[in-house]
Order: structure tokens, then C-alpha cells, then sequence
């Protein structure tokens, strides 16, 4: 387990709420579209991030997480994981807060990483699942 409830609450709870959301497209059939409109109904501004750079939720969307003009809280990770690892490199560099690679998305480096730069992590896990947990 990567990420244990202390940290994940933190991560849904005080870190901030807005969310770059990697892999984030129109395609309503990826876990992303619905995980996005969850997170949107628990009061987190989503930011799609997505190569097209696509509209999605009536959020713009940004081709790359460099790209956002403005401050990013958490960024959540769609991709596969040989792929996610650049992604939290990239996470830190934008002066993210925490990341947060969804279920399946593992990379231990990436997390041993990404915890020494100082941010919070959780890997293999869902905040759409996370969230109404809270109470």
C-alpha cells in the first residue's frame, strides 16, 4: 500500500483543491472522465491535462502540465505506469503538493522520488474512491 489514510486524507483534505488531472480527455468511457466529475462534486477544480488539450467538464484543458498558467495542488496520474514516473518528476518541477497515481499506476522509484522532493503520495488507489469515505 502506498499511501496510508492519514496521507490520503490529507492529500483530499488540506493540500489544496485544485487537481491537474494527466490523461484527462472528452472520452467518457476512460476512468478519468468520471473520476474528474466526482472530484468536481466534492468542490475540486479540475484541470484536464491531455496531448489534444481538450475541454473536459468545462475546464480548459493543457496539452502538458508545464503549460498551466497557474498554480496546480495535486496532480493526478491516468497513464500507465512505464509512463507515470516522468509524470511526478514533472509534478515536483511545477511545485505541485502531492500526486496521486490512480489504481494499477505503480512505480516505486517514482514514489521514493517524489517523497524525497517533498511531496505527498499515493500510488494505486482512487480518490473518487478515497473522497466520500470521508464523511
Amino acid at each position: 500500500m502506498y499511501g496510508d489514510s492519514a496521507t490520503v486524507r490529507k492529500i483530499l483534505t488540506e493540500l489544496g483543491d485544485t487537481w491537474a488531472i494527466v490523461g484527462l480527455s472528452t472520452n467518457e468511457r476512460r476512468a478519468a472522465h468520471g473520476v474528474a466529475d466526482v472530484l468536481q462534486r466534492y468542490g475540486k477544480r479540475i484541470v484536464p491535462v491531455h496531448p489534444k488539450a481538450e475541454t473536459v467538464h468545462g475546464e480548459q484543458g493543457y496539452a502538458s502540465l508545464a503549460d498551466i498558467p497557474f498554480d496546480v495542488d495535486v496532480v493526478d496520474v491516468f497513464v500507465n505506469s512505464d509512463l507515470a514516473g516522468p509524470v511526478a518528476d514533472e509534478a515536483a518541477a511545477i511545485g505541485a503538493k502531492a500526486v496521486w497515481f490512480q489504481l494499477g499506476v505503480v512505480d516505486e522509484a517514482a514514489y521514493e522520488r517524489t517523497r524525497a522532493a517533498g511531496l505527498d503520495m499515493v500510488m494505486d488507489r482512487c480518490p473518487a474512491i478515497e473522497i466520500p469515505r470521508l464523511g
